[in-house]
């Protein structure tokens, strides 16, 4: 069997990389990146946040800790800062400290995880846009089940 050089390796490792298997790394990052408050935290800071009765196209910006809670309604201290840490040991966000009183914790996407807010965007945007015909098509099903 020939030597691979690192190189060839990384090649290779990115060529097997097939999430419809087992052992695939890959499988772990679809977990993360399917998670709700991953998705959220991306939109946030990739389009200036939420804001009712407006589109979330407004340009991607660093956030404090508190104004990302206030902003992603229902989720909890422990997961939004679980789902923060996750982000940035996966390169996804950027986590910088500033030496004021009180200490300023801000966030912010990285090249990366701008990259990936572009898809996570689009899938929230057609969430938005098929959720009374997902309801209904809920209701459908449901309604012979609610008549025996």
């Amino acid at each position: 069997m020939p030597t691979m050089t690192a190189a060839q390796k990384r090649a290779q490792a990115k060529a097997d990389y097939d999430a419809f298997l087992a052992g695939c790394p890959s499988r772990q990052l679809l977990d993360r990146i399917s998670d709700k408050w991953v998705a959220l935290v991306l939109a946030a800071l990739g389009s200036n946040g939420p804001h009712p009765g407006e589109d979330c196209l407004g340009e991607p910006r660093s956030m404090r800790y508190s104004e990302l809670s206030r902003r992603l309604a229902g989720v909890s201290q422990k997961m939004l800062t679980q789902t923060l840490r996750s982000l940035e040991r996966d390169g996804l966000l950027t986590r910088t400290v500033t030496p004021t009183v009180p200490v300023t914790v801000t966030y912010e996407l990285t090249e990366l995880g701008l990259s990936l807010h572009e898809v996570i965007r689009g899938i929230k945007a057609w969430a938005e846009a098929h959720m009374d015909e997902v309801l209904a098509n809920r209701e459908k099903y449901d309604a012979p089940s609610r008549s025996t």
